[in-house]
């Protein structure tokens, strides 16, 4: 019990007169010991000199006294006590005493569930503070049977992951999962879901990042309606969406329905709500485009106008897609088209991407490029009207597109052609980024790698399959 609770509590109880009594009986007793004392060094022989020596000696004990306390009060503090066992603030000051591990610190994203019960957290918690991991930011998403908590740690660069997940069972914690996390999650949920929020009002192309960037490491696909290619259609999605463990279900604004799956991990009620949100929030604010036109000058001279595409624009894509001829349709689209209504339906459709416009000084629109959202990866594809292949059109209109798919987040852009398509193949080694060249049954797929820092995993999932660069996404 520390002073400050002692002292009050000893001044509520009254004094009693029997102390008194004895304090006073004691100092009656000190006065005759000390008369006594007195008369007798008075009365002795050597009573004067005893008494000159008492006072030396006294002094002697004094000096003597203040010499050793003003000596040790320059040595060094005694070291703590051991930390008791059970006890939060002894562990807590042994913890933080302990040297850390050499090397620079690892940032890590740990989900976890633990049992939802006092002190399970704190257990949690301390497990992790024993092997010197600071917990930076915790979230906490309630289950029907448990809570799971995830956390972003700093840990010591020499601490394996299999310490980590150790640390985590040891603190209660079951079905652990472990990824490394960089600065980007420094930023705290609410602040990341705000901004989320902000980019999807700003673009209605941004709802697919949005919910990537919100929920992960998954794999986002925008099913349409009614296929491209087949006609047929999806099964429909309850108006408030469907949560089925590792896949979620959400009804597309525009059509259709957006599918999240991430086999690895199962999303929790927290994340479903949020992922509802903001597809209401898309849903509200109807179709958009974001304006801002780019005007840029070919080799030759001519100025061409470079803008987002928009559904109204479907007229006249269909009206460049009548002049080009039958081998540049068979290059863009792999084989003969159908029915171009719909494929450019679905290719101007923001949800499935973002489709740039090439327009001369007249407004004829000349060319089309196309960045699609192809589950964990990004493709880039573009059309060009025969008049105008070979005049640097299609070089501007994929350096574009590389430029959006940087800002959006994209460690690569990949392109699906043939090896006779040397304009495609040109345009992407004018790049000037690390091109990957991969034959799979007479197609050419070029993979470029985009500068900036790496995915925090680019490993897939395991059991997830990477998707058939070989189809046509659009179908």
């Amino acid at each position: 019990m520390s002073d400050e609770t002692s002292a009050p509590a000893a001044r509520r109880h009254p004094h009693h007169w029997r102390r008194d009594l004895v304090e006073v009986a004691a100092l009656f007793a000190a006065v005759a010991a000390a008369d006594g004392v007195a008369n007798t060094v008075a009365h002795g022989p050597e009573g004067p000199a005893l008494l000159v020596g008492s006072a030396v000696a006294l002094l002697a004990t004094a000096g003597l006294h203040m010499w050793w306390a003003r000596h040790r009060g320059h040595a060094p503090p005694p070291p703590p006590p051991p930390p008791l066992a059970g006890h939060g603030l002894q562990h807590d000051t042994a913890v933080s005493a302990s040297p850390r591990a050499a090397g620079p610190a690892a940032l890590w994203r740990m989900r976890t569930t633990v049992r939802d019960e006092p002190g399970s957290l704190a257990a949690l918690c301390l497990a992790l503070a024993d092997r010197g991991v600071d917990i930076l930011s915790l979230q906490t998403h309630p289950l029907a049977e448990g809570t799971v908590d995830e956390l972003l740690l700093r840990a010591p660069g020499s601490l394996a992951p299999a310490d980590l997940t150790r640390a985590a069972a040891d603190g209660g914690g079951r079905d652990t999962w472990l990824e490394r996390a960089d600065a980007h999650d420094l930023v705290d949920a609410p602040t990341r879901v705000l901004g989320l929020a902000t980019r999807t009002a700003l673009d209605a192309a941004e709802l697919p990042l949005a919910l990537r960037r919100l929920l992960g490491r998954c794999t986002i696909r925008s099913l349409p309606a009614r296929s491209p290619r087949s006609g047929a259609g999806t099964p429909p999605v309850p108006e408030e969406g469907a949560w089925e463990g590792t896949v979620l279900r959400l009804r597309d604004p525009s059509g259709g329905s957006i599918v999240v799956e991430r086999p690895h991990l199962p999303f929790t009620p927290t994340e479903f709500a949020r992922a509802r949100a903001l597809v209401e929030l898309d849903a509200r604010l109807g179709p958009r485009v974001p304006a801002g036109p780019h005007v840029l000058t070919l080799p030759e001279g001519e100025a061409i106008t470079v803008r987002r595409a928009a559904p109204g624009d479907l007229a006249a894509a269909r009206e460049m897609h009548d002049r080009c001829s039958p081998a540049t349709l068979a290059q863009r689209y792999h084989g003969p088209v159908g029915d171009a209504d719909r494929y450019l339906r679905h290719l101007l459709s923001p949800r499935f991407g973002r489709t740039l416009t090439a327009r001369t000084a007249s407004g004829r629109l000349v060319a089309l490029g196309h960045l699609l959202w192809d589950g964990d990866e990004t493709e880039v594809a573009l059309l060009v009207e025969d008049a105008w292949q070979r005049r640097g059109v299609g070089g501007r209109l994929l350096a574009r597109l590389v430029e959006m798919a940087s800002e959006a987040g994209c460690g690569s852009v990949y392109a699906v052609t043939t090896a006779s398509n040397t304009g495609m193949v040109a345009a992407m080694r004018a790049l000037g980024l690390p091109l990957d060249f991969q034959v799979e049954e007479g197609t050419l797929v070029l993979t470029a790698r985009l500068a900036g820092p790496p995915a925090m995993d680019p490993a897939p999932p395991r059991g997830l399959r990477p998707p058939d660069r070989r189809v046509n996404p659009v179908t």
